[in-house]
Parts: C-alpha cells; structure tokens; sequence
C-alpha cells in the first residue's frame, strides 16, 4: 500500500519548479494553530484607502504557509519590507513577478508598524511549519534592524533613506517602540524567539539597551518637566523635526501612549524608566481636552490621492463630552495644532481642508485606556508595593507629592 504522507511529499516536490518558494508539508494547514495577523493591520489599512477599488481574493488566516510565502516575496535583498502592503493578498503571476523585480528597491520602511510584524510572524511560521526559509528570512530581517541602527541609538523612519524625514529618529507610527519591543523579546528568548541563535539574542540584546536608552532621553522637557515625546527627532542633533508637511514638529500623544506601554512592559523598571513613565502619564492626564465632541457629518463622497471621504469631521462644545487628545501638541505652550497640506499651522478642526481632515486622525481617545487600567495597575505593581520605596520623584512638586 501506498504511504499517503510520501505521496504528499512527491506531490510537493513536483510543484516546486512552478513555486518562486517551496516547503514541505509537515502539518495539514487547516489543523494548524492561527497566527495573530492584528499587528498587520496598519499597513492594511493603508494599501486599503490606496487601492479603494480592488476587487481581491484574500487568504485565509489560518494559512500559515500562504501569509509567509507573501511575506518572504515582498522582502527586499537589504532585509526590510516596503510599507503598506496588504499581506493576505492574493497576487496574480504579473504581479508576484513585477514583485520579484523589485527585490532590489532601496524603499524598506519601519514606519506604519512595519518591518518587524514580519520578522514576528516568520518567526512564529517557523515554529509551526519547521520551514528553515522563514527562520532564514526573519535572521535577514534582523541583520536589517542590526545594521540600520544609528550610533546613538535611534532608528530611521525608513532605513537606509538617506534624504528627507525618511532618514530621521522616529516614534510616530511606533517606529521606535515597535523596533524596540521586538529587540527586547529576541534578547529574552521569548516566544517566538526561544530558537534564535545565540549571536541574535546578543546583537539584539545590545541595540536594544542602546535604544531604550535614547528612547528615554528623548523624552520632551519643557520648563524642566518631562513630558511625552515627538514625532520625529534630527539623527544627528536629537532636535525635533517635522517629518511630511502636514506633520510640523511637536509633542505627539498616539505614539507616546505606545512608548508609555512598552515601558511598562520592563518587568524590572530602572528608577529612570519609573520616572519616565510617571512623568508622561501625568502629563497625558493634564493635557486631555474635555467638553469638546468630535463627530461625523454626512458629506458628499469625495476622492482624494490618498483615500475618499465619503463624511466630514466636525468639532464643537458640548458640556460632559468624553475627553479626547489632540494628536499634536505645541512643543513650547503645549497647545493643540493642527496642519495643512501646505504646512499650514491651524488650530481649529474646521481651518484645515477637507482632504487633511478627513484624511488623518487629529484627535483621540488613544491614552484612555492606559490612564483608567494599564497605568493605575503598573503603579500599584511597581511604584508602592509593600515594603518597597515610594515613588521616585519626577521634580521637585512630586518628591512633595509622592515621596
């Protein structure tokens, strides 16, 4: 009688010359455990509002073999992914070759939370399918990481762009904090990472120390107070700068929240990690803006180059109106802003035009639940459990305070 499995591998083995990548089948697909995808939905989100009008198949979730075969395709020779591609699109024979010609592109990009899901997820289909050319592919990835570091620990927006904000330090899309959290669980072999070679774990346990370091020394200070952090930083000065038009420089609150939450993932925090997280916490708190409802109005659909506006966003007073942040503010009196296209500074949501109303997010409710759960949970862990010191002052007003 025939052995069913070797069938299957004779069968694999005679599709490989028509597969760009070829596996063997060691599991059925269908029994295997679903991968989270969540983390790649920024970039989906993005190829979705480009591309409004595609008519696409899509992979299934659980098709573990199928996502990494998309993801290995898209990779660039230096390592790193282009952003905003969708990852579960299935691709025609024009397109995976137009793909496969573009290998050589210099356009690999950490921001939209990009770059590091991949190498997360390769890892992962590594585990489940033994496939040695994801583990291949996510060590590629790595090096990526490794090598575009700055001296002073810092990562571009889009490495190894040499022009434009595209070159400079970046928080904004979780460039940063997203780079680090991957670094940090690869350093301590979590999973997936518990198979990585040694010489991994260490490079990546040594950029990630430089980085967290520098994440918190560019933490904002204004008259002395620590505060959030900007979007985007000069690589060389650690100057906030403006990263495209419409985003001037300024404190940033979305990404800011992402920094305070992997921050308080440090199972043993440093006093100066405690402070920094402390410190931002209280200032998000302060700077909530409160009895100020932002809601859709109907409008006529509308298509802009980078998404259609099928609303519009308006904002007006209303007394006991859940509070919101604004997504910047002012780098000297704190002030909520917005921006044009033009670069124009505005500070009222009906002074920008639609396209860039419409097309960005200008207010939030991004550090409620850090404020009302994670943080209230973090302090009574880590700031005064019994026995242990109180916490450590952020100034002189909370030494009185706190200490």
């Amino acid at each position: 009688m025939f052995n069913s499995n070797k069938n299957k591998t004779l069968t694999a083995l005679a599709a490989c010359s028509a597969m760009f990548y070829c596996y063997m089948p060691l599991a059925e697909p269908e029994r295997q455990p679903t991968i989270q995808i969540k983390a790649f939905s920024d970039l989906t989100k993005h190829w979705i509002d480009q591309n409004p009008d595609a008519d696409d198949q899509y992979l299934g979730e659980n098709d573990i073999h199928g996502i990494a075969e998309n993801i290995l395709l898209y990779q660039r020779d230096n390592g790193g992914w282009p952003e905003n591609k969708h990852l579960l699109r299935k691709l025609s024979h024009q397109e995976r070759m137009q793909v496969i010609n573009n290998k050589s592109k210099q356009d690999s990009s950490l921001d939209n939370r990009n770059t590091y899901p991949q190498i997360r997820y390769l890892m992962h289909a590594y585990q489940r399918t033994r496939h040695s050319g994801y583990l291949q592919a996510a060590l590629k990835g790595f090096n990526y990481l490794l090598v575009h570091q700055y001296a002073n620990g810092g990562w571009a927006h889009s490495p190894p762009a040499a022009k434009g904000y595209r070159q400079h330090i970046t928080i904004a899309g979780e460039v940063m904090p997203g780079v680090l959290n991957l670094l940090r669980d690869a350093a301590n072999r979590v999973i997936p990472f518990n198979e990585l070679p040694g010489e991994y774990a260490e490079k990546s346990k040594a950029a990630w120390k430089k980085g967290e370091q520098l994440l918190l020394d560019l933490q904002i200070r204004i008259d002395g107070e620590p505060t959030i952090w900007a979007g985007q930083y000069h690589k060389s000065t650690l100057a906030p700068v403006a990263a495209r038009s419409f985003e001037l420089p300024g404190l940033i609150s979305q990404e800011s929240v992402s920094v305070v939450q992997y921050l308080m993932a440090e199972p043993k925090p440093t006093r100066q990690v405690k402070i920094a997280i402390v410190a931002a916490a209280r200032w998000l708190d302060k700077n909530k803006i409160e009895n100020l409802l932002v809601e859709k109005v109907a409008a006529e659909t509308q298509r802009f180059k980078y998404h259609t506006s099928t609303y519009d966003w308006q904002a007006k007073k209303q007394a006991g109106a859940k509070p919101i942040w604004a997504r910047f503010y002012d780098l000297h009196t704190q002030r909520p802003f917005m921006a044009n296209r033009d670069g124009s500074k505005v500070y009222k949501l009906a002074a920008l035009d639609r396209e860039r109303r419409t097309g960005y997010a200008w207010y939030g409710s991004w550090p409620e639940k850090l404020l009302q759960v994670d943080y209230p949970k973090w302090r009574s862990q880590h700031l005064l459990p019994a026995g242990k010191k109180k916490i450590p002052p952020v100034s002189n007003r909370d030494a009185q305070e706190d200490g």
